[in-house]
Protein backbone atom coordinates (compact mmCIF):
# COMPACT_ATOMS: atom_id res chain seq x y z
CA UNK A 1 0.00 0.00 0.00
CA UNK A 2 1.45 3.36 -1.03
CA UNK A 3 1.42 6.51 1.13
CA UNK A 4 -1.19 8.18 -1.09
CA UNK A 5 -3.62 5.27 -0.53
CA UNK A 6 -3.14 5.36 3.22
CA UNK A 7 -3.60 9.12 3.37
CA UNK A 8 -6.79 8.86 1.31
CA UNK A 9 -8.13 6.28 3.73
CA UNK A 10 -7.22 8.56 6.63
CA UNK A 11 -9.14 11.39 4.98
CA UNK A 12 -12.15 9.10 4.46
CA UNK A 13 -11.98 8.01 8.10
CA UNK A 14 -11.84 11.61 9.29
CA UNK A 15 -14.78 12.57 7.08
CA UNK A 16 -16.97 9.79 8.43
CA UNK A 17 -15.75 10.34 11.98
CA UNK A 18 -16.80 13.99 11.94
CA UNK A 19 -20.38 12.88 11.40
CA UNK A 20 -20.21 10.45 14.34
CA UNK A 21 -20.55 12.41 17.57
CA UNK A 22 -22.03 9.75 19.84
CA UNK A 23 -19.72 7.48 21.87
CA UNK A 24 -21.03 4.23 20.37
CA UNK A 25 -20.22 5.39 16.84
CA UNK A 26 -16.88 6.88 17.82
CA UNK A 27 -15.76 3.78 19.72
CA UNK A 28 -15.54 1.81 16.47
CA UNK A 29 -12.33 3.70 15.70
CA UNK A 30 -10.65 1.97 18.67
CA UNK A 31 -9.83 -1.71 19.04
CA UNK A 32 -10.64 -1.70 22.76
CA UNK A 33 -12.21 -4.91 24.04
CA UNK A 34 -15.98 -4.33 23.75
CA UNK A 35 -16.58 -6.53 26.78
CA UNK A 36 -14.61 -4.17 29.03
CA UNK A 37 -15.81 -0.83 30.38
CA UNK A 38 -12.57 1.06 29.92
CA UNK A 39 -12.22 4.03 32.27
CA UNK A 40 -8.43 4.23 32.32
CA UNK A 41 -7.44 6.14 29.20
CA UNK A 42 -5.12 8.21 31.37
CA UNK A 43 -2.57 5.53 32.13
CA UNK A 44 -1.47 4.51 28.65
CA UNK A 45 -3.92 6.13 26.26
CA UNK A 46 -5.44 4.14 23.41
CA UNK A 47 -4.59 4.70 19.76
CA UNK A 48 -7.35 4.77 17.11
CA UNK A 49 -7.06 2.07 14.47
CA UNK A 50 -6.77 4.54 11.53
CA UNK A 51 -3.68 6.02 13.19
CA UNK A 52 -2.29 2.54 13.75
CA UNK A 53 -2.83 1.83 10.05
CA UNK A 54 -0.93 4.99 9.22
CA UNK A 55 1.89 3.77 11.46
CA UNK A 56 1.87 0.35 9.78
CA UNK A 57 2.41 2.04 6.42
CA UNK A 58 5.37 3.98 7.82
CA UNK A 59 6.84 0.79 9.26
CA UNK A 60 6.47 -0.94 5.91
CA UNK A 61 8.33 1.94 4.28
CA UNK A 62 11.05 1.67 6.93
CA UNK A 63 11.54 -2.05 6.38
CA UNK A 64 11.36 -1.81 2.59
CA UNK A 65 14.52 0.31 2.42
CA UNK A 66 15.97 0.87 5.92
CA UNK A 67 19.03 2.83 4.78
CA UNK A 68 16.91 5.22 2.72
CA UNK A 69 14.49 5.63 5.61
CA UNK A 70 16.98 6.20 8.44
CA UNK A 71 19.87 7.87 6.65
CA UNK A 72 18.23 9.98 3.97
CA UNK A 73 14.57 10.53 4.92
CA UNK A 74 14.18 10.40 8.70
CA UNK A 75 15.56 13.79 9.67
CA UNK A 76 13.19 15.65 7.38
CA UNK A 77 10.27 13.50 8.51
CA UNK A 78 11.05 14.21 12.16
CA UNK A 79 11.21 17.93 11.35
CA UNK A 80 7.83 17.83 9.63
CA UNK A 81 6.25 15.99 12.56
CA UNK A 82 7.91 18.39 15.00
CA UNK A 83 6.42 21.36 13.14
CA UNK A 84 2.95 19.81 13.34
CA UNK A 85 3.28 19.23 17.08
CA UNK A 86 4.70 22.72 17.61
CA UNK A 87 1.64 24.31 16.01
CA UNK A 88 -0.62 22.24 18.27
CA UNK A 89 1.11 23.08 21.56
CA UNK A 90 2.23 26.62 20.78
CA UNK A 91 5.98 26.58 20.33
CA UNK A 92 8.60 26.97 17.61
CA UNK A 93 9.58 23.57 16.25
CA UNK A 94 13.30 24.11 16.84
CA UNK A 95 12.71 24.14 20.60
CA UNK A 96 11.15 20.64 20.58
CA UNK A 97 13.08 17.41 20.95
CA UNK A 98 11.48 14.02 20.41
CA UNK A 99 11.69 11.53 23.29
CA UNK A 100 9.90 8.20 23.83
CA UNK A 101 8.02 9.49 26.89
CA UNK A 102 7.99 12.15 29.57
CA UNK A 103 9.98 10.03 32.03
CA UNK A 104 12.86 9.91 29.54
CA UNK A 105 12.74 13.71 29.24
CA UNK A 106 12.77 14.16 33.02
CA UNK A 107 15.84 11.92 33.19
CA UNK A 108 17.54 13.95 30.47
CA UNK A 109 16.96 17.30 32.14
CA UNK A 110 17.73 16.34 35.72
CA UNK A 111 20.85 14.38 34.78
CA UNK A 112 22.07 17.39 32.78
CA UNK A 113 22.06 19.70 35.81
CA UNK A 114 25.43 20.53 37.41
CA UNK A 115 24.24 19.95 40.97
CA UNK A 116 26.32 20.64 44.06
CA UNK A 117 26.24 19.52 47.68
CA UNK A 118 23.43 21.32 49.48
CA UNK A 119 21.33 22.09 46.40
CA UNK A 120 17.61 21.51 46.85
CA UNK A 121 15.32 19.91 44.26
CA UNK A 122 11.72 20.91 44.86
CA UNK A 123 8.67 18.84 44.00
CA UNK A 124 5.26 17.99 45.48
CA UNK A 125 3.80 14.93 47.13
CA UNK A 126 1.54 14.55 44.06
CA UNK A 127 4.49 14.03 41.68
CA UNK A 128 4.51 10.85 39.56
CA UNK A 129 6.53 8.12 41.28
CA UNK A 130 8.84 7.41 38.32
CA UNK A 131 9.88 11.06 38.09
CA UNK A 132 10.21 11.38 41.86
CA UNK A 133 12.66 8.47 41.66
CA UNK A 134 14.76 10.41 39.14
CA UNK A 135 14.95 13.31 41.60
CA UNK A 136 16.09 10.98 44.37
CA UNK A 137 18.68 9.40 42.08
CA UNK A 138 20.33 12.63 40.92
CA UNK A 139 20.17 14.10 44.42
CA UNK A 140 21.94 11.05 45.82
CA UNK A 141 24.72 11.33 43.25
CA UNK A 142 25.50 14.95 44.12
CA UNK A 143 24.67 15.15 47.85
CA UNK A 144 21.73 17.40 47.03
CA UNK A 145 18.34 16.94 48.70
CA UNK A 146 14.76 16.54 47.56
CA UNK A 147 12.30 18.94 49.18
CA UNK A 148 8.63 17.97 49.02
CA UNK A 149 5.80 20.48 49.20
CA UNK A 150 2.64 18.87 50.57
CA UNK A 151 -0.38 19.84 48.49
CA UNK A 152 -3.76 19.59 50.19
CA UNK A 153 -6.25 17.09 48.80
CA UNK A 154 -9.14 17.78 48.97
CA UNK A 155 -8.60 21.49 48.29
CA UNK A 156 -10.83 24.48 47.62
CA UNK A 157 -8.77 26.83 45.42
CA UNK A 158 -5.73 26.69 43.08
CA UNK A 159 -3.96 29.31 45.18
CA UNK A 160 -3.50 26.66 47.88
CA UNK A 161 -1.13 24.89 45.48
CA UNK A 162 0.90 28.03 44.81
CA UNK A 163 1.14 28.80 48.52
CA UNK A 164 2.23 25.25 49.37
CA UNK A 165 4.96 25.18 46.72
CA UNK A 166 6.33 28.64 47.37
CA UNK A 167 6.48 28.00 51.12
CA UNK A 168 9.22 25.43 50.47
CA UNK A 169 11.44 27.61 48.25
CA UNK A 170 14.78 28.62 49.77
CA UNK A 171 17.99 30.23 48.55
CA UNK A 172 19.25 26.69 47.85
CA UNK A 173 16.36 25.67 45.56
CA UNK A 174 17.96 24.69 42.26
CA UNK A 175 14.95 23.48 40.24
CA UNK A 176 11.28 22.65 40.71
CA UNK A 177 9.76 19.55 39.11
CA UNK A 178 6.00 20.13 38.94
CA UNK A 179 3.11 18.38 37.27
CA UNK A 180 0.80 20.25 34.93
CA UNK A 181 -1.81 17.55 35.56
CA UNK A 182 -1.13 15.29 38.52
CA UNK A 183 -1.26 11.57 37.84
CA UNK A 184 -2.73 10.29 41.10
CA UNK A 185 -5.15 13.06 41.95
CA UNK A 186 -5.94 14.29 38.42
CA UNK A 187 -5.54 17.94 39.42
CA UNK A 188 -4.81 20.62 36.85
CA UNK A 189 -2.24 22.71 38.70
CA UNK A 190 -1.99 26.50 38.12
CA UNK A 191 1.24 25.99 36.23
CA UNK A 192 1.52 29.49 34.71
CA UNK A 193 1.26 31.08 38.15
CA UNK A 194 3.73 28.59 39.62
CA UNK A 195 6.33 29.10 36.89
CA UNK A 196 6.07 32.88 37.19
CA UNK A 197 6.36 32.87 40.99
CA UNK A 198 9.35 30.53 40.90
CA UNK A 199 11.17 32.60 38.27
CA UNK A 200 10.74 35.66 40.47
CA UNK A 201 12.72 33.71 43.09
CA UNK A 202 15.34 32.68 40.54
CA UNK A 203 14.16 29.07 40.29
CA UNK A 204 13.72 27.27 36.97
CA UNK A 205 10.86 24.80 36.50
CA UNK A 206 10.72 21.44 34.77
CA UNK A 207 7.04 20.87 34.01
CA UNK A 208 5.93 17.26 33.86
CA UNK A 209 3.06 17.73 31.42
CA UNK A 210 2.58 14.04 30.67
CA UNK A 211 -1.22 14.35 30.61
CA UNK A 212 -1.66 17.90 29.33
CA UNK A 213 -1.28 17.72 25.49
CA UNK A 214 -4.70 16.97 24.07
CA UNK A 215 -6.39 17.30 27.48
CA UNK A 216 -5.82 21.04 27.92
CA UNK A 217 -5.34 23.94 25.51
CA UNK A 218 -1.67 24.68 26.12
CA UNK A 219 0.78 27.29 24.89
CA UNK A 220 4.11 25.84 25.98
CA UNK A 221 6.22 28.83 24.98
CA UNK A 222 3.92 31.23 26.84
CA UNK A 223 4.14 29.16 30.04
CA UNK A 224 7.80 30.15 30.14
CA UNK A 225 9.18 27.14 31.99
CA UNK A 226 12.80 26.20 31.49
CA UNK A 227 11.66 22.76 30.36
CA UNK A 228 8.27 21.28 29.53
CA UNK A 229 7.74 17.64 28.66
CA UNK A 230 4.59 15.84 27.55
CA UNK A 231 3.34 12.55 26.18
CA UNK A 232 1.51 12.25 22.87
CA UNK A 233 0.27 8.69 23.45
CA UNK A 234 -2.22 9.73 26.13
CA UNK A 235 -4.75 12.39 25.12
CA UNK A 236 -3.46 13.06 21.60
CA UNK A 237 -3.87 9.29 21.07
CA UNK A 238 -0.66 8.76 19.11
CA UNK A 239 1.04 5.35 19.23
CA UNK A 240 3.07 4.51 22.34
CA UNK A 241 6.60 5.86 22.22
CA UNK A 242 5.87 9.48 21.27
CA UNK A 243 6.84 12.19 23.73
CA UNK A 244 8.51 15.57 23.54
CA UNK A 245 10.80 17.86 25.49
CA UNK A 246 10.50 21.60 25.04
CA UNK A 247 13.60 23.45 26.22
CA UNK A 248 13.77 27.22 26.40
CA UNK A 249 16.45 28.42 23.96
CA UNK A 250 18.78 29.77 26.67
CA UNK A 251 18.95 26.31 28.28
CA UNK A 252 19.36 24.13 25.21
CA UNK A 253 23.15 24.11 25.18
CA UNK A 254 23.26 22.57 28.65
CA UNK A 255 20.45 20.04 28.11
CA UNK A 256 21.68 16.63 26.99
CA UNK A 257 19.73 13.44 26.22
CA UNK A 258 19.85 10.60 28.72
CA UNK A 259 21.55 8.51 26.00
CA UNK A 260 24.67 9.98 24.41
CA UNK A 261 25.16 8.97 20.78
CA UNK A 262 26.49 10.25 17.44
CA UNK A 263 25.26 13.82 17.84
CA UNK A 264 27.69 14.51 20.67
CA UNK A 265 30.62 15.01 18.29
CA UNK A 266 28.86 15.74 15.01
CA UNK A 267 30.71 18.38 12.96
CA UNK A 268 27.45 19.73 11.51
CA UNK A 269 26.65 23.40 11.98
CA UNK A 270 23.32 23.53 10.10
CA UNK A 271 21.34 22.29 13.12
CA UNK A 272 21.45 22.98 16.82
CA UNK A 273 23.43 20.58 18.99
CA UNK A 274 20.19 20.12 20.93
CA UNK A 275 18.42 18.57 17.93
CA UNK A 276 21.50 16.68 16.72
CA UNK A 277 21.79 14.91 20.04
CA UNK A 278 18.14 14.24 20.81
CA UNK A 279 17.05 13.22 17.31
CA UNK A 280 19.41 10.25 17.19
CA UNK A 281 20.07 8.24 20.35
CA UNK A 282 20.47 4.90 18.55
CA UNK A 283 18.46 2.70 16.22
CA UNK A 284 14.84 2.56 17.29
CA UNK A 285 11.37 2.69 15.80
CA UNK A 286 10.60 6.40 15.20
CA UNK A 287 7.16 5.82 13.71
CA UNK A 288 5.20 6.76 16.86
CA UNK A 289 6.66 10.28 16.68
CA UNK A 290 6.04 10.49 12.94
CA UNK A 291 2.38 9.65 13.58
CA UNK A 292 1.77 12.56 15.96
CA UNK A 293 0.47 15.03 13.33
CA UNK A 294 -1.83 12.33 11.93
CA UNK A 295 -3.18 11.61 15.42
CA UNK A 296 -3.78 15.34 15.93
CA UNK A 297 -5.63 15.55 12.60
CA UNK A 298 -7.68 12.39 13.14
CA UNK A 299 -8.76 13.19 16.70
CA UNK A 300 -9.58 16.77 15.73
CA UNK A 301 -11.96 15.41 13.10
CA UNK A 302 -14.03 13.31 15.49
CA UNK A 303 -16.31 16.20 16.41
CA UNK A 304 -17.49 19.15 14.39
CA UNK A 305 -15.92 21.60 16.83
CA UNK A 306 -12.48 20.04 16.50
CA UNK A 307 -10.12 19.86 19.44
CA UNK A 308 -12.03 22.45 21.45
CA UNK A 309 -15.09 20.21 21.27
CA UNK A 310 -13.04 17.11 22.15
CA UNK A 311 -11.54 18.75 25.23
CA UNK A 312 -14.91 20.13 26.34
CA UNK A 313 -16.59 16.76 25.83
CA UNK A 314 -13.96 14.93 27.87
CA UNK A 315 -13.98 17.54 30.62
CA UNK A 316 -17.75 17.30 30.97
CA UNK A 317 -17.56 13.49 30.96
CA UNK A 318 -15.04 13.57 33.82
CA UNK A 319 -17.18 15.99 35.83
CA UNK A 320 -20.38 13.99 35.31
CA UNK A 321 -18.56 10.78 36.12
CA UNK A 322 -17.13 12.32 39.29
CA UNK A 323 -20.61 13.47 40.35
CA UNK A 324 -22.03 9.98 39.77
CA UNK A 325 -19.35 8.49 42.03
CA UNK A 326 -19.81 11.22 44.64
CA UNK A 327 -23.48 10.27 44.90
CA UNK A 328 -22.68 6.56 44.97
CA UNK A 329 -20.04 6.94 47.70
CA UNK A 330 -21.65 9.85 49.58
CA UNK A 331 -18.71 12.18 48.94
CA UNK A 332 -18.20 15.85 48.18
CA UNK A 333 -16.10 16.81 45.13
CA UNK A 334 -12.52 17.13 46.40
CA UNK A 335 -11.53 20.08 44.19
CA UNK A 336 -13.14 22.86 42.15
CA UNK A 337 -14.30 22.09 38.62
CA UNK A 338 -11.64 24.41 37.16
CA UNK A 339 -8.95 22.02 38.43
CA UNK A 340 -10.36 19.07 36.47
CA UNK A 341 -9.36 18.23 32.93
CA UNK A 342 -10.27 14.75 31.68
CA UNK A 343 -9.32 12.94 34.90
CA UNK A 344 -11.06 12.93 38.26
CA UNK A 345 -9.96 11.20 41.46
CA UNK A 346 -11.95 10.48 44.58
CA UNK A 347 -10.89 9.03 47.94
CA UNK A 348 -11.99 5.50 48.78
CA UNK A 349 -12.31 3.91 52.22
CA UNK A 350 -9.13 2.25 53.40
CA UNK A 351 -8.98 -1.33 52.16
CA UNK A 352 -7.32 -4.55 53.18
CA UNK A 353 -5.85 -7.46 51.31
CA UNK A 354 -2.46 -8.13 49.83
CA UNK A 355 -0.71 -5.50 47.76
CA UNK A 356 -0.08 -6.32 44.11
CA UNK A 357 3.52 -6.74 42.99
CA UNK A 358 2.96 -4.42 40.02
CA UNK A 359 4.77 -1.06 40.19
CA UNK A 360 1.83 0.58 38.41
CA UNK A 361 -0.97 -0.13 40.88
CA UNK A 362 -1.20 -1.67 44.31
CA UNK A 363 -4.78 -2.43 45.32
CA UNK A 364 -6.73 -5.69 44.83
CA UNK A 365 -9.94 -3.66 44.35
CA UNK A 366 -8.73 -2.85 40.83
CA UNK A 367 -8.61 -6.54 39.97
CA UNK A 368 -11.96 -7.17 41.64
CA UNK A 369 -13.61 -4.50 39.52
CA UNK A 370 -12.20 -6.14 36.39
CA UNK A 371 -12.83 -9.75 37.36
CA UNK A 372 -16.34 -9.29 38.73
CA UNK A 373 -17.70 -6.33 36.75
CA UNK A 374 -15.53 -6.04 33.60
CA UNK A 375 -14.45 -2.51 34.57
CA UNK A 376 -10.88 -1.33 34.03
CA UNK A 377 -10.17 1.65 36.28
CA UNK A 378 -7.12 2.41 38.45
CA UNK A 379 -7.18 2.27 42.23
CA UNK A 380 -4.19 4.29 43.36
CA UNK A 381 -2.30 4.27 46.67
CA UNK A 382 -2.19 7.62 48.43
CA UNK A 383 0.08 8.69 51.32
CA UNK A 384 -2.68 10.45 53.29
CA UNK A 385 -5.80 9.00 54.87
CA UNK A 386 -7.84 7.51 53.30
CA UNK A 387 -4.94 5.70 51.70
CA UNK A 388 -6.31 5.03 48.24
CA UNK A 389 -8.00 6.88 45.38
CA UNK A 390 -10.06 5.83 42.40
CA UNK A 391 -9.33 7.77 39.21
CA UNK A 392 -11.67 7.92 36.23
CA UNK A 393 -10.90 9.12 32.72
CA UNK A 394 -13.22 10.78 30.22
CA UNK A 395 -12.51 10.07 26.55
CA UNK A 396 -14.76 10.41 23.51
CA UNK A 397 -15.57 6.68 23.47
CA UNK A 398 -16.92 6.76 27.06
CA UNK A 399 -20.60 7.07 28.01
CA UNK A 400 -22.36 8.31 31.12
CA UNK A 401 -23.52 4.77 31.72
CA UNK A 402 -19.92 3.66 32.18
CA UNK A 403 -19.62 5.72 35.35
CA UNK A 404 -23.03 4.65 36.60
CA UNK A 405 -21.93 1.03 36.20
CA UNK A 406 -18.78 1.78 38.19
CA UNK A 407 -20.80 3.46 40.94
CA UNK A 408 -23.02 0.39 41.30
CA UNK A 409 -20.00 -1.91 41.38
CA UNK A 410 -18.27 0.13 44.07
CA UNK A 411 -21.36 0.09 46.25
CA UNK A 412 -21.33 -3.71 46.08
CA UNK A 413 -17.60 -4.18 46.63
CA UNK A 414 -17.23 -1.59 49.39
CA UNK A 415 -20.33 -2.62 51.33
Amino acid sequence: MGPEVTLRRMDESRSSATQACDPDSIRRYWSLDPAITFLNHGSFGACPTPVLEYQANLRARMERQPVQFFVRDLEGMLDDARAGLGRFIGTPAQDLAWVPNATTAVNSVLRSLPLRRGDELLTTDHEYNACRNVLEFVAGQSSASVVVAKLPFPLAHPQEVVDAVMSRVTDRTRIALLDHVTSQTGLVLPIEALVAALRERGVETLVDGAHAPGMLPIDVAAIGAGWYTGNCHKWICAPKGAGFLHTRPDLQSQTRPAIISHGANSPRTDRSRYLLEFDWTGTDDPTPMLCVPEAIRFMGGLMAGGWEAIRSNNHQLALRGRDVLCRALDLEPPCPDEMIGSLASLPLPDGGGEVSNSPLYADPLQDELLDQFDIEVPVIPWPASPRRLIRISGQVYNRDGDYEKLGRALRVLLS
